[in-house]
């Protein structure tokens, strides 16, 4: 058990942040941890409410995600799909019939209204979630993408297109007026946050949403915590995800050293993996404090040792 001091913010979007998250949770007890989590690929499907990576998250550390797929739960059927097929319905996006209970409560208790931060808590409680997960706000924010085939919902780019479309550009519809998770904003304005990490999540898409909600960026340069971010780029290629693709078509290149750049203003160390070590100068030129771990995590024993070499790192920049 690591001994950090204080509690510990993770922006976070799906698959990446949550393997980082899951070792987080492993080694820090609930109380010292809070994981805020993109909600801006949230979508309508069927007449309901899907939260793509906070279900990711919250079936990640509840022990019941499918690690094959990196979406979803493990052991699922696929009878409603397979019934939807034989209807002509639409089925380029997969909800497994386990998954679909998650959906259909949300759905419904969104409806009678509550927000989505007491309808997450409550399934995280029934999923034995203890970790305390939150949406980045209660309000609809929704990733728009300027594409070769015109503008494209998140969704609709990132599954039923397969992220084959080129993207010139990408803008958070309605994130100027959302308003950002409350209890994160009042542990950085109260000084209750000691470190904030964002987790190796693509920068465009999964964390730029939750910076670009009103005073974000503000509430984390004055909060006196500093801001470490894990590399979503190893060796020039994104574990998993659009990352890479995305950062080309953008004209950046694809480095650790560039995902630095997006974050600088924020910044006050970075993790990357010790593949790209030859990018420490460059970062450090940015005025960011460097450290070379091994991020790539397969297991769960990696996800511990990196989440605990990122808060040794983290604490080193506080002393």
């Amino acid at each position: 058990m690591s001994q950090f001091k204080g509690k510990l913010l993770l922006l976070c979007g799906g698959v990446g942040g949550a393997k980082l998250a899951l070792g987080f949770s492993r080694v820090l007890p609930p109380e010292q941890l809070l994981v805020a989590v993109n909600t801006a690929d949230d979508f309508e499907h069927y007449g309901l409410s899907i939260s793509p990576d906070l279900d990711t998250v919250m079936y990640t550390l509840a022990g019941l995600n499918d690690s094959e797929r990196g979406w979803g739960m493990a052991g699922e059927s696929w009878h409603c799909m397979e019934s939807l097929a034989r209807l002509g319905g639409e089925t380029w996006f997969r909800l497994g019939d386990r998954d679909l209970a998650t959906h259909l409560e949300r759905t419904r208790r969104l409806r009678r209204g509550e927000t989505l931060t007491q309808v997450t808590r409550s399934l995280c409680s029934h999923f034995g979630v203890r970790t305390p997960l939150l949406p980045m706000s209660d309000d609809p924010v929704a990733t728009m993408l300027r594409t070769s085939q015109g503008e494209l919902a998140f969704q609709d780019y990132f599954v039923r297109e397969q992220c084959v479309p080129a993207i010139s550009g990408y803008f958070f519809c309605g994130a100027e007026s959302a308003r950002p998770q409350p209890e994160m904003m009042r542990l950085l304005s109260e000084g209750g946050i000691s470190a904030v990490v964002i987790c190796p999540s693509n920068p465009f898409v999964s964390i730029e949403p939750i910076l670009a909600l009103p005073g974000v960026r503000d509430a984390l340069r004055d909060s006196g915590a500093p801001v470490v971010a894990v590399s979503p780029i190893i060796a020039g290629r994104a574990v998993k995800g659009p990352s890479a693709k995305m950062m080309a078509e953008l004209g950046y290149e694809v480095t650790p050293a560039a995902v630095a750049g997006l974050y600088r203003d924020l910044l006050d160390g970075f993790v990357i993996d010790k593949s790209d070590r030859a990018q420490v100068g460059s970062i450090e030129a940015l005025g960011v404090a460097t450290a070379c771990e091994r991020t790539l995590m397969r297991s769960l024993d990696d996800r511990m040792d990196l989440a605990c070499r990122v808060m040794q790192f983290a604490r080193s920049l506080i002393d």
